[in-house]
């Protein structure tokens, strides 16, 4: 039989326990409040869902994983690809970096794709540039006989020679979805929070033409204004073409790019057939901007 004393220790233990997990609770809790008080209600992040806000399947990712997904998007885009091929190369993308530019890897992979120099991929330098290692896995992938037809598991791993190439499907439906808000295919639609706070300072306009011109060619954009006014300085406007009159796919893409692309080039406002995207806001109608000719992005003053 247990003695009194000891008992009695056990007892106090417990209590000590429970208090010190109530006053965890506590804390946590407070600290919860504060922050919902303040407006610091979490880091900045991207989601891609249906266009109208409606019901239906939704995927967040960081800033970060927007852009760099917004590039690999628009590489494959311009050199005419299906949108198959960017959702191949996107779920490829989130296995292998998780989406994330990274200078390391297993033996020497490197970046997006975590393509290996000593296996003719390109210099390290080449390699984590997303421009240049998104083209280079398109490279390799319309050399597969029928890609577009094959399961993605199977295309990915043609191009990748992965020791787990199953792993290629679960991202599967995270992939398609982002890749149909990317290439301008309704009823998908990306917005992202707070992004144009990610980075300091103000918006280059030349800046945001150089990067767009890296992405989707020299053809993206009318030859650069001989004067820079105030205006010009603040927005960029890349003129699409409509269909149908009205909004087109392209202009769509072009959208979300800048979207994507907000907090690595200082954007705040992208505009496009009616709708304008803030960080604070999120897409909105604008009834009094109706025009589809062109997307505008105003740049972080």
């Amino acid at each position: 039989m247990p003695t009194t004393a000891a008992s009695s220790r056990r007892r106090r233990s417990r209590l000590y326990r429970v208090t010190a997990a109530l006053v965890v609770f506590v804390a946590v809790a407070c600290y919860m409040a504060l922050q919902y008080l303040s407006g610091n209600r979490g880091s900045p992040r991207c989601t891609v869902g249906p266009s109208d806000g409606g019901e239906g399947r939704t995927y967040t990712l960081s800033p970060e994983q927007a852009a760099n997904a917004a590039t690999v998007s628009a590489v494959g885009t311009t050199r005419g690809l299906p949108e198959r091929a960017v959702t191949i190369a996107l779920a490829t993308a989130l296995q292998e970096s998780a989406l994330r530019n990274i200078d390391h890897g297993d033996r020497d992979s490197l970046g997006l794709f975590q393509q290996r120099p000593s296996q003719g991929w390109g210099t390290p330098g080449q390699i984590m540039d997303p421009v240049y290692s998104s083209g280079k896995f398109y490279d390799h992938l319309v050399d597969v006989p029928g890609y577009s037809r094959l399961p993605l598991t199977v295309a990915a791993q043609r191009v990748q020679k992965s020791g787990f190439p199953q792993a290629y499907a679960k991202h599967e439906p995270d992939a398609a979805l982002l890749s149909a808000a990317l290439t301008g295919r309704e009823p998908a639609s990306l917005t992202c929070s707070s992004a144009a706070a990610t980075a300091p300072g103000p918006g280059d306009a030349a800046e945001v033409r150089a990067d767009l011109v890296r992405a989707f060619g020299r053809s993206v954009l009318p030859p650069a204004p001989s004067s820079a006014g105030a205006a010009a300085a603040s927005t960029v406007s890349v003129p699409v073409p409509t269909e149908d009159g009205g909004a087109s796919r392209r202009g769509w893409e072009l959208a979300h790019w800048a979207v994507a692309r907000a907090g690595t080039l200082r954007i705040d406002q992208v505009s496009y057939a009616g709708r304008v995207w803030t960080a604070d806001t999120g897409w909105r109608t604008e009834r009094e901007d109706s025009g589809s000719e062109s997307v505008r992005m105003r740049l972080v003053h």
